[in-house]
């Protein structure tokens, strides 16, 4: 069925719609896989900048504090991360990836490039690319990037 032109031309719809299609996939192979998304944040984060306080990595992942302190219980029941005291300041924990954890994360890992081949499945990899571009100059354009 053919949508009004009006619709069809409204960029920020299409983004709308892309975005919902999206975000269902990816939450459904994730919770296939035992994980939400921002388990998948914590984790690519540690990886990438190592050992964190919950501070840092509620600035790096954008998740509020009250909610990442359940995304790190959650994670460290999984044996994905483990928590222990800063040596710099006794008061803050540091969170760190755990040998399991970096295992969870490469499966999250083939679990979301299989979702992103499915979605942009009609794209070229050039198109793909030029896709991720223009999007990352949107969203940086309104305040950065957030999952």
């Amino acid at each position: 069925m053919e949508g009004a032109k009006r619709l069809t031309d409204l960029r920020t719809r299409l983004l709308s719609l892309a975005a919902l299609h999206s975000d269902r996939l990816v939450n459904e192979e994730l919770g296939r896989a035992g994980a939400r998304k921002w388990h998948y944040a914590v984790l690519a984060t540690l990886d990438e900048f190592g050992p964190a306080s919950q501070a840092e990595l509620s600035n790096r992942t954008r998740i509020y504090r009250s909610d990442l302190v359940a995304v790190i219980n959650e994670l460290a029941e999984q044996g994905n991360v483990e928590r222990s005291p800063d040596p710099a300041d006794r008061r803050r924990n540091v969170v760190s990836l755990t040998d399991a954890g970096r295992l969870q994360l490469r499966r999250l890992d083939e679990v979301l490039a299989g979702v992103e081949n499915g979605i942009f499945a009609p794209l070229s990899a050039a198109e793909r690319a030029e896709l991720a571009r223009m999007l990352t100059v949107v969203i940086d354009h309104h305040g950065g990037h957030s999952m």
